[in-house]
């Protein structure tokens, strides 16, 4: 039964290493041109806002006989406007997007630490812990700088974070294609 599971298995792998790599180009190229990287991940970030709201509105009429109506058009115009607003005004929208990226990897660096204590003594475990701990310490960072230098750490500390990310995938995808790490059985 171990055998079968060996090639989906090694596929996992294959894949979880790839995405590893392309995290730690994108945390290099982010790093390296970190002004293009913050205002190109803002104006995508804010084009998305902007489908969203637009895709919002549309159900919102479709649904305009169902209970909430109304708050479901104020839902879809506050995105719209946040994405319209992030497109006028990227240099705000990037120091806002530092306060969220640092929120994010506060959340994200406590969940990978606990999920790392879980992991322990697993193989790959004190990889999961780095990247849970490096991500703590680049929300503190941005939190210190904050406003004045959010363009360069949008691009350098988030490009930190992906190369140790992309890391600790490309060790567990390593894991996952030696048969290391067992495969979760499937449902079915």
């Amino acid at each position: 039964m171990a055998d079968a599971a060996a090639p989906d298995g090694r596929k996992a792998g294959m894949w979880v290493t790839v995405w590893g790599v392309l995290l730690i180009v994108a945390g290099a190229v982010a790093i390296l041109v970190p002004a293009p990287a913050a205002l190109a991940f803002v104006l995508l970030l804010a084009w998305l806002l902007v489908f969203a709201g637009v895709v919002e509105v549309v159900y919102a009429f479709h649904q305009r006989g169902e209970d909430g109506f109304g708050w479901k058009i104020v839902s879809a115009l506050a995105t719209l406007v946040l994405g319209i607003l992030m497109l006028l005004f990227p240099g705000a929208g990037i120091a806002t997007l530092a306060l969220m990226i640092g929120g994010f990897l506060i959340a994200t660096g406590a969940s990978n630490v606990m999920l790392a204590l879980r992991l322990k003594p697993k193989a790959g475990w004190g990889w999961v812990l780095l990247d849970g701990v490096l991500a703590i310490v680049v929300a503190i960072l941005i939190a210190s700088r904050w406003p004045q230098d959010s363009i360069g750490f949008v691009g350098i500390l988030v490009g930190i974070s992906l190369i140790s990310g992309g890391m600790w995938r490309i060790v567990l995808g390593r894991a996952l294609r030696s048969g290391a790490v067992p495969m979760p059985a499937k449902q079915g």
